[in-house]
């Protein structure tokens, strides 16, 4: 038995990880969280191989030359993220559901690739300004990180209609249910 992957994509800032967290928390669903890699630093709390696979830059470029990864984007100048083919086969070989966090354009990717065994879930900020906001009370970037968050955010959300189905994080209990109702829908 083949399993199937859920890709969850969003803005920075609109929800998505604390969503996927609640779901996976709650532990009632058959899935596993797919660990990304990336070359940035780990937040505060975050762990190598949980959170994501950590790299060096120079790892990461080892890897894209190396045809290792399903999807990879250079989201932010200098900034990798990507989903090791590692990582998918593996565990799809072994019938087990994947929950995949990643962004827009490799979500889309996805999609492409693995087709009917796929859903793209895209989570809505209620509004440009509420995810601004969002995006400063976290207090983990700077000014000009915060802008050129928001101007990837606008592009993020022009490719919205493309995906599977679209969750408006405007009351989070809401959205968490609704993602969770996606999910289980689908497997």
């Amino acid at each position: 038995m083949e399993g199937k992957l859920i890709v969850i994509s969003a803005p920075s800032g609109a929800g998505k990880s604390t969503i996927i967290n609640a779901i996976l928390d709650a532990g009632d669903i058959d899935m596993q969280f797919s660990v990304s890699a990336t070359n940035r630093s780990p937040r505060p709390g975050e762990e190598d191989g949980i959170s994501y696979h950590f790299l060096s830059t120079e790892q990461f470029r080892d890897a894209i030359a190396a045809n290792e990864f399903i999807e990879w984007e250079q989201v932010y100048p200098g900034r990798y993220y990507g989903t090791l083919k590692s990582e998918i086969a593996n565990k799809c070989n072994q019938g087990k559901n994947l929950l995949l966090d990643i962004d827009v354009k490799g979500a889309l990717n996805v999609k492409k690739i693995f087709g009917p065994i796929t859903k793209t879930i895209f989570i809505m900020p209620p509004s440009l300004e509420a995810l601004q906001k969002r995006l400063e009370h976290r207090g983990t970037e700077d000014a000009r990180i915060i802008a050129e968050r928001m101007e990837r955010a606008e592009y993020e959300l022009s490719l919205a209609p493309q995906f599977d189905a679209i969750v408006i994080n405007d009351d989070l209990d809401h959205a968490i249910e609704r993602t969770r109702q996606e999910i289980t829908d689908f497997l």
